[in-house]
């Protein structure tokens, strides 16, 4: 059997072709040198068999790339790294929220909004010269989850209702109003139709293609500290609980690095790996 009729099982649970030109896209999208990926696709297919995982294709050439680059490593993880973020939604709130302020909005996590009908618990409220966005956060810490319909539809219903309110206000200083939902994996259809047809702002980790999450991440050099190599997750999970969620917020605060009582070492591993993926802009692998 040739690897093109290898099938393999995606995280939704669904067969498919393994494809050599999808796993060479991915690792070159990382910033992986031509040696390093004819290692990881050599490896990769001495251990192909019919019915093998994405899951383990994903974690061998992973294992291989951080032998020689923490940072490749850390953007060929980006989608997982995400997931991560979890097992709550807040730490994704904060990422969001963290990500719209580092392209000039003003913004907060959690707010508690009156409605014309009830009050609602926005994910993240963001506000730039005369605009606001409302933004709801769907995260998912399993791959292959979907957002589907049910997901918009609610959403609107609930943008429309705190829009009301606002734009009656007295005091209201804004033009502008936008209700977006971003998630860290992917829309159905439906979700997709709706979305769009009723003026929602839908932002998925691959839609649309060029302001998707992935996109955004990559050209910005926002990558989450879970995306790190020189953390285990005990530091990790300090550094968010302080909240920190960016890799760049990390560079600012080493001091917190010293609470976790790295070595000099450490912290100098850790800062330099910070500071190549804040460097390392290009969209990264799926």
């Amino acid at each position: 059997m040739t690897r093109s009729q290898i099938h393999i099982i995606k995280a939704s649970g669904l067969k498919t072709t393994f494809s050599e030109q999808k796993l060479r896209n991915s690792l070159e999208q990382s910033g992986a040198t031509e040696t390093q990926i004819e290692s990881v696709i050599r490896e990769v297919s001495g251990m192909l068999h019919d019915g093998i995982s994405t899951k383990k294709i994903y974690r061998k050439a992973y294992e291989i790339l951080r032998k020689s680059s923490y940072s490749q490593a850390a953007r060929y993880k980006l989608k997982n790294a995400i997931m991560e973020l979890g097992p709550s939604g807040y730490p994704f709130e904060k990422y969001i929220g963290a990500i719209l302020e580092e392209q000039g909005f003003e913004t907060n996590v959690s707010v508690e909004t009156p409605g014309r009908c009830v009050t609602h618990e926005i994910d993240v409220v963001a506000r730039k010269n005369r605009k606001v966005v409302l933004v709801e956060c769907k995260f998912h810490n399993r791959p292959g989850v979907k957002c589907d319909v049910k997901i918009p539809l609610y959403i609107h219903s609930r943008f429309r209702d705190v829009v009301k309110v606002e734009a009656q206000n007295d005091h209201n200083q804004y033009d502008e109003y936008e209700g977006w939902i971003v998630t860290n994996t992917r829309f159905t259809e439906d979700a997709l139709q709706y979305g769009n047809c009723s003026g929602m702002v839908m932002i998925g980790w691959d839609y649309p293609r060029k302001t998707s999450l992935k996109h955004r991440i990559g050209l910005s050099g926002l990558h989450p500290l879970t995306c790190l190599g020189s953390l285990n997750r005990r530091e990790k999970d300090f550094l968010l609980q302080k909240g920190v969620v960016l890799c760049r917020h990390i560079m600012k605060r080493r001091d917190l690095l010293g609470e976790l009582g790295l070595s000099v070492s450490r912290i100098d591993k850790v800062l330099g790996e910070c500071n190549e993926l804040v460097h390392m802009l290009g969209v990264p692998a799926d």
